[in-house]
């Protein structure tokens, strides 16, 4: 389908951003032109901020705002983005309609390896190469095994999920949360990006000729780490350096987490099981990051709350697996769910 062409077909809205995240600015403007024709108001002040640059690290978007700006957000309590409140489902579990709310997410440590030798002729042996001292490093990293660290978010959600699927989860033995993530199946696959931290090698140069030994060999790292591991991922990725191997750090994002004992998560999921009775709302953690790294900053919390009614088998519709990527789609039934979630939402908090 044209990427551009926004075109409504068989039931879907298609386009590129379809659902990261033009799908939440539609249900946010239609309900607002809705209060405006129906002459309502909401009870408290709402800021809306439309911001650019998230896919990269937000620094011309919500950086700049929270920098330069921060007095647009004065006495904003809470937020709400992305990335939450749509429906997951469970198809090992029939009935089962989860939804996830993000109230957390791992922090972002991108860093860069240098390995320096000795440069030389690629026909001669040279025990200072350092190709092979970056490529032993990388190969530590990727082959380490990150210890579980069990964070609030994460252990709400494992919880809940285990109940509604009858699967048993004790938070306190860490050694089993392996196993009830992968009993749980597809819920699962939520929970499995954060029970722990991760390094991913992203990046590789090294060289200019197939004949000549560089004298310098670099990577870059996307490490994510849960809240409260910024130090431990720091000090296990430097035991991992081979000898001549250092470390740079690139962007330093803390980890977010919100309260999960509120009156905003609350009332998100008030509204969402007042338009789905069948719904299991419960918090999460993002693996990855969004903007509320930013706004976080300003003490407000935030949440990833989104939502979406979505078919409960991913075989027919796998909204995890369509942002960035070809014939993105959200569907029409979807857009009018979450658009009377967010009005009963924003009108009742």
């Amino acid at each position: 389908m044209p990427p551009f062409a926004g075109e409504i077909r068989d039931g879907y809205v298609w386009g590129r951003g379809a659902v990261d995240m033009k799908d939440m600015c539609a249900m946010v403007l239609s309900v607002l032109r809705s209060w405006s024709m129906r002459g309502l108001r909401p009870r408290r002040d709402i800021v809306l901020a439309f911001v650019a640059d998230e896919e990269d690290d937000g620094a011309y978007g919500a950086g700049w705002l929270v920098a330069e700006r921060p007095e647009l957000f004065e006495d904003c309590a809470a937020a709400i983005g992305e990335s939450g409140g749509f429906t997951f489902g469970t198809p090992e579990v029939p009935g089962v309609r989860l939804y996830p709310v993000g109230a957390a997410e791992r922090g972002t440590l991108h860093m860069r390896l240098v390995a320096r030798g000795q440069a030389g002729h690629g026909s001669r042996p040279n025990p200072s190469n350092a190709v092979v001292a970056l490529v032993e490093t990388l190969t530590r990293i990727a082959a380490y095994r990150w210890p579980v660290r069990l964070t609030p978010a994460v252990s709400a959600y494992l919880d809940g999920a285990a109940r509604a699927a009858g699967v048993s989860f004790d938070a306190s033995d860490l050694s089993t949360v392996d196993e009830v993530v992968a009993k749980l199946g597809r819920a699962g696959v939520l929970a499995a990006g954060t029970v722990r931290n991760s390094a991913t090698p992203t990046v590789l140069r090294a060289g200019e000729k197939v004949n000549v030994v560089p004298s310098e060999a670099c990577a870059q790292l996307d490490v994510r780490t849960l809240p409260g591991t910024c130090d431990e991922a720091l000090s296990t990725v430097d035991s991992l350096l081979s000898p001549g191997v250092r470390r740079e750090l690139l962007t330093h994002r803390d980890p977010v987490s919100a309260p999960l004992d509120s009156p905003w998560l609350h009332a998100m999921a008030a509204a969402l099981v007042a338009e789905d009775p069948s719904a299991v709302v419960l918090p999460y953690c993002l693996g990855g990051g969004t903007d509320a790294k930013a706004f976080a900053t300003l003490g407000i919390a935030c949440y990833g709350f989104a939502p979406l009614r979505l078919p409960v088998d991913p075989a027919e519709y796998d909204y995890r697996a369509m942002a960035h990527g070809v014939d993105e789609r959200v569907p029409v039934d979807g857009l009018r769910f979450g658009a009377r979630v967010l009005d009963r939402f924003l009108r009742t908090v």
